[in-house]
């Protein structure tokens, strides 16, 4: 089974009920470590060769966040700006990340259709989320589309907190697993409906 690093950014995870019911719903799952970023950094002073370990000790690397201002919480920022050094993570001699596979958990204020190109936002996640696309690559991670809930502001009745949480869940076991064909993940929008691309169909 594969190993699966969720670095976890929230500011404010009290007042989140979909970001705590996903974090809930995955973070016993047999061989899955949940990295709270906030809690573990709550004055922003990350420690470098702790997240670069942890890095190097698992497969897949998810960072969990809201969408805020089209990009992640400030401290994920952060976590880039440092963790991921010359040498180490990418460069001629930065091979640590190689192979690993990396995607996005994110939830949007917005709901989807804001999120077209004839939408409110008038951009799809797939542009808004280029830079953490392009940093797979400089990695040398494979990179894989967003599992995605939108319409938090919204607000989500309890059955689809539950069935969001569900398939988070499900993905995550089968990307643990190796249920699912990579190849044409990459391909889809986003991770949610992962079924239908499974090894096995």
């Amino acid at each position: 089974m594969k190993k699966i690093l969720i670095n976890f950014a929230h500011p404010a995870k009290s007042r989140s009920n979909i970001n705590i019911a996903l974090r809930n719903a995955v973070e016993n799952i047999e061989h899955v470590t949940v990295n709270d970023l906030y809690a573990n950094y709550p004055d922003f002073m990350i420690d470098i060769k702790r997240e670069q370990a942890l890095c190097e000790a698992h497969d897949i690397i998810i960072f969990q966040h809201p969408f805020y201002w089209y990009s992640t919480p400030a401290i994920m920022k952060e976590w880039l700006d440092l963790v991921l050094e010359h040498g180490w993570a990418y460069g001629t001699e930065g091979k640590a990340l190689a192979g690993k596979v990396f995607f996005q958990a994110i939830t949007t204020g917005g709901d989807a259709s804001n999120y077209q190109k004839d939408g409110y936002n008038e951009f799809t996640l797939k542009e808004l989320t280029a830079p953490y696309r392009a940093t797979a690559k400089l990695c040398r991670l494979t990179w894989l589309p967003p599992f995605v809930v939108t319409g938090v502001h919204q607000g989500l009745e309890p059955e689809e907190i539950q069935s969001y949480s569900a398939e988070y869940k499900r993905t995550l076991i089968a990307l643990r697993d190796s249920l699912l064909d990579l190849e044409v993940l990459t391909q889809q929008e986003t991770l949610n409906n992962n079924h239908l691309v499974s090894r096995s169909e």
